[in-house]
């Protein structure tokens, strides 16, 4: 039986209103478009270089 991989939650805690064109687009990557939405996705490099972009935008929920 394959072992179930954890996911992470990523939550839109900002709006991108005002926010550069580059973040703008880095979150709806992420699939995120509004204020409080949560996504989940597999903890990969790329997911968490797209996260670390964004501090400012963007939490991490445990």
């Amino acid at each position: 039986m394959a072992k179930k991989e954890e996911k992470i939650k990523i939550k839109l805690v900002k709006s991108t209103i005002g926010a550069p064109e580059k973040h703008v687009k880095i979150v709806r990557a992420l699939g995120l478009t509004k204020t409080n939405q949560i996504v989940e996705h597999l903890p990969s490099a790329t997911i968490m270089g797209m996260v670390n972009k964004i501090p400012h935008l963007v939490q991490v929920v445990e």
